[in-house]
C-alpha cells in the first residue's frame, strides 16, 4: 500500500484555531443605462452594483426555501444575516453593451458571486447545536480528530460530518507551505457525502497514512463543502494523494466555481444557487 507521510497534528477547536465561512453562491444579472448623467464607467459600475443586489436577493430567497427556522430568535438572526450580507465576485460571466430604444446606451453584467451573510448574526445561529445539526438548517460541516495531541510517528484519524448531503474537498498545508489534496484522491474519487453520517479519513480505498513527521510547526486543514459539485482545480498524483498544481492564491476561488443547478420554474427560490461552507483549522505538530 502506498503511504504518504504528512506532518499533521491536532485540531484546536478554539477561536484562534477555527475559521468557518457559511455562504451562498449564485449567479445574477444587472443592467444600467448611461442617460444624461452617467459616464460609460459609471454605467458599468451601476450595472455591477445592480447584479450584486440581485445576488443577495437570490441567495436569501434560495436559502429561505431550502431551510426551516424553528423559533423567533433564529428567524430574526437569519433575516438580519442576509439584510447585512456582503458580496464577493467569483467570476464575471458577461459584460456587454446594447442600445435601448428609450434609455439609449445600456450595460448588462452577469456575475457568479458568493453572498456572505453577516458574521455576527450567523455566529448567534451557530451557537445552537440544534441548528448546526439540523438538516433543514443552512449547510454546516464539523471536522475533528481522534485525539487532540500527537507526537512524531503517531498516526492521525480525521472525521467529517455534515448536517445535510454535501460535496467536499479536503486540503492540507504543512509547516513548510506544501499544499496537498487529501480528498478526493487517486484511490477515493467520490466527493459526495450523506448528511448525518460520520466519515473517516483515511479509510476505505485510501492508500495513505497521516503520520506525524517533520517539518513541525503551525499547519492547517481546509475543508470546502457545498450542496453542489465544487469547481475544478489542477492536481497531480503523488502517492496516495494529489499535489495541488493550481496557484495557492487561486484555489479558493476556483473551488467556489460550483456547478449551480436551476430549480424548476414556479417553485420558491428558482434562481440557481448553492450553499457553501469553508472551515480552516489551525493545527500543530511536535517531535
Amino acid at each position: 500500500m502506498n503511504k504518504f507521510f504528512i506532518a499533521f497534528l491536532f485540531l484546536i477547536l478554539s477561536a484562534s484555531g477555527l475559521h468557518a465561512v457559511q455562504s451562498t453562491i449564485t449567479e445574477a444579472e444587472g443592467t444600467a443605462c448611461m442617460g444624461d448623467d452617467k459616464s460609460r464607467k459609471q454605467t458599468e459600475e451601476a450595472a455591477l452594483t445592480a447584479a450584486k443586489k440581485k445576488a443577495v436577493e437570490y441567495a436569501s430567497t434560495y436559502v429561505s426555501s431550502e431551510t426551516t427556522v424553528k423559533n423567533f430568535i433564529t428567524e430574526k438572526d437569519f433575516v438580519s444575516a442576509y439584510a447585512n450580507a456582503s458580496v464577493r465576485i467569483i467570476q464575471e460571466l458577461e459584460k456587454s453593451w446594447y442600445k435601448d430604444p428609450v434609455s439609449g446606451d445600456c450595460c448588462k453584467t452577469k456575475i457568479k458571486a458568493e453572498v456572505l451573510p453577516d458574521e455576527k448574526s450567523m455566529a448567534r445561529l451557530s451557537k445552537s447545536s440544534a441548528v448546526a445539526d439540523d438538516p433543514s438548517a443552512p449547510l454546516n460541516i464539523k471536522v475533528w480528530t481522534d485525539k487532540k495531541e500527537y507526537k512524531s510517528g503517531e498516526k492521525i484519524k480525521v472525521f467529517l460530518r455534515g448536517n445535510k448531503p454535501f460535496y467536499a474537498r479536503i486540503l492540507y498545508k504543512d509547516a513548510g507551505g506544501e499544499l496537498v489534496q487529501l480528498l478526493p484522491n487517486p484511490y477515493r474519487s467520490s466527493t459526495y457525502f450523506h448528511g448525518g453520517t460520520i466519515y473517516e479519513l483515511p479509510s476505505g480505498d485510501d492508500k495513505f497514512d497521516l503520520e506525524v513527521g517533520p517539518p513541525f510547526g503551525s499547519e492547517n486543514v481546509v475543508v470546502y463543502a457545498s450542496t453542489s459539485p465544487l469547481g475544478e482545480i489542477s492536481t497531480q498524483t503523488r502517492g496516495g494523494v494529489y499535489q495541488i498544481k493550481t496557484q495557492p492564491k487561486d484555489v479558493e476561488m476556483k473551488t467556489r466555481g460550483v456547478a449551480l443547478v436551476q430549480k424548476p420554474e414556479g417553485k420558491a427560490g428558482t434562481a440557481a444557487a448553492s450553499e457553501f461552507f469553508e472551515e480552516k483549522t489551525i493545527i500543530k505538530t511536535t517531535r
